[in-house]
């Protein structure tokens, strides 16, 4: 078949590193990059480092809001596909780009696959739960990652076509888990080469609820600041001037700012950290993955799966409560694997060749 495949965003980056690298085997893939992340270190340095294809298609599209992104990827995506004629569109996670791409292709009758489906936090107040249900319930062929992906599925009456294939990102983990890192591309704020100390946590912050104000954002800083070993800070494009000056009026030298790391320094970043506090559904996933403690500012279960023996929880934006939540220790049962065993686009490829068999 000829499969189109839509990406846009950095975790679509890192699966679909490892998702083509199968379905090239069987079928001939067309990428589109919607352009959804355009700055260097959030895009092109994936592309470069995770020995990715050459997207066939850039859109170039980003910025603006919810309405205007996903109208203008409708309009170029639909162009697209008409021309190539594919036999299927293929989707990963919840994006505009994954939702402009399923609205798209189901319009044109082009069956869509969904890689990630059935995940759920349960507020239609969020865009990327809007985002999965639409593209969910447009989807002819439905990956769910794990069981109770799945389960949200069929208790939405569209549990037909659907398969618990695993978590693509463990695929993801595994395989670039054995690149090693010598950190020599990670720099401080100033594009200076920092020296790693030995023991340190890791933290990421990029949600809006968390980078919108300096009250918010200061409480999570004040928490790193407080511990007893620094803290990794590599600060997304949203809140680099917040958080510098933030740390510079408060002196919070317990902080190490950096400059936006590539996926294999950070997973290696991962690996090594004490502890991580984050507000990332995939640095989430990619602690548990590393048995690495993981605090989630957020109000909202992104993987329940992790929300286990302290392994996983949430705290609000509040020194006290991320401080406390940090002081608890975790308890790793190993016969408890919940997203798969590594092989999901393995997985993923034999439902769709048996799928186009029938």
């Amino acid at each position: 078949m000829k499969i189109v495949t839509v990406i846009g965003a950095r975790p679509q980056f890192i699966k679909a590193s490892i998702g083509s690298k199968v379905i090239r085997k069987f079928h001939k893939e067309i990428i589109i990059h919607t352009g959804q992340h355009f700055d260097y270190n959030m895009s092109k340095i994936f592309f470069d480092e995770l020995d990715m294809p050459i997207p066939n298609y850039n859109l170039g599209i980003s910025g603006g809001g919810h309405a205007e992104m996903t109208a203008k990827m409708l309009i170029a995506i639909e162009k697209i596909l008409m021309e190539e004629k594919p036999n299927a569109v293929l989707v990963y996670g919840d994006t505009n780009s994954t939702l402009s791409a399923s609205l798209t292709a189901a319009k044109l009758h082009i069956p869509v696959f969904h890689i990630e489906a059935g995940n759920r936090i349960g507020e239609l107040y969020n865009p990327e739960e809007i985002n999965r249900i639409v593209t969910d319930h447009l989807s002819e062929l439905k990956f769910a990652p794990t069981e109770i992906a799945f389960n949200n599925l069929v208790n939405e009456n569209i549990g037909y076509n659907s398969y618990i294939v695993g978590n693509i990102m463990l695929d993801a983990f595994l395989h670039f888990s054995s690149k090693k890192s010598s950190f020599d591309n990670i720099v401080d704020i100033n594009n200076n080469h920092i020296s790693m100390p030995c023991n340190y946590y890791y933290m990421t912050c990029h949600r809006e609820e968390n980078t919108k104000n300096d009250k918010v954002l200061s409480e999570i800083l004040f928490a790193m600041n407080e511990l007893e070993y620094k803290t990794i800070f590599p600060v997304h494009p949203r809140n680099f001037d917040r958080a510098i000056r933030i740390c510079n009026e408060y002196k919070l030298d317990n902080i190490i700012l950096t400059k936006p790391v590539g996926y294999i320094e950070s997973i290696n970043i991962t690996k090594n950290a004490k502890k991580i506090v984050t507000d990332s559904g995939g640095l989430q996933c990619e602690a548990f993955f590393a048995k690495v403690q993981c605090v989630t500012i957020y109000d909202k279960v992104c993987w329940p799966e992790t929300m286990v023996d302290n392994r996983n929880q949430l705290a609000k934006a509040d020194k006290n409560d991320i401080l406390n939540k940090l002081s608890k220790k975790q308890i790793i049962n190993d016969e408890y694997q919940p997203f798969g065993d590594g092989h999901s686009a393995e997985n993923i490829v034999r439902y769709i060749n048996s799928w186009e068999q029938k």
